[in-house]
């Protein structure tokens, strides 16, 4: 069974090209936007199979992705890893989760579902990233960091060890990150500030 790709994108092309490394023949993308014809030669439909498939939702957004997977649970998801990763035996990463070229993820991680583990992305050992969670290029997270689920850790941000960042926060580029951040906030900064909290 071919897959699926969710979201005709840049950030789509990205998956294509890890699932093309992995030897996954990729069916169709699938985009809501009709203007969509194909994308790096695969055909873009309009419509969501109703039956079965293998899907990866290839959409960098946190929120819209945790929709499409609450809308379409009858999916069977996939999880795509590039070859050009260092990640510990002892890690686990869960369906649905693509981790992009050079991340390094080391022991007793675990990764949840939805996940975006994106370039040069660095995970120590003992984290917990939680569901559609978003770890940007170049983020670094110590040991025992705690990410909750639908954060966005932003390009190059700097989680110090043992700190707990809520759920739904935005951790802005480049921020460095030293306490505990509650739900909902949106942290820039170095050290890392709250400007804003849902």
């Amino acid at each position: 069974m071919g897959l699926y790709l969710y979201g005709a994108s840049g950030h789509g092309k990205v998956i294509a090209e890890i699932a093309e490394e992995n030897n996954q023949s990729i069916t169709a993308f699938i985009d809501v936007d009709k203007s969509k014809r194909s994308v790096l030669d695969y055909k873009v439909i309009h419509e969501v199979p109703n039956h079965t498939v293998n899907l990866i939702v290839s959409i960098g957004n946190n929120t819209i992705r945790k929709k499409i997977v609450d809308e379409n649970r009858h999916f069977a998801y996939n999880t795509l890893i590039h070859s050009n990763t260092s990640i510990s035996k002892r890690s686990t990463i869960n369906e649905g989760t693509v981790v992009m070229a050079g991340v390094s993820i080391n022991s007793d991680t675990k990764i949840g579902k939805h996940c975006i583990i994106n370039t040069n992305a660095s995970i120590d050992h003992d984290c917990v990233i939680d569901d559609f969670v978003h770890i940007s290029p170049n983020a670094a997270l110590a040991g025992n960091v705690e990410i909750g689920e639908g954060s966005h850790i932003g390009i190059g941000a700097c989680i110090i060890q043992g700190i707990k960042v809520g759920k739904w926060c935005t951790i802005g580029a480049g921020a460095v990150i030293i306490k505990d951040i509650p739900d909902g906030a949106t942290v820039v900064g170095n050290p890392g500030r709250i400007i804003k909290q849902k």
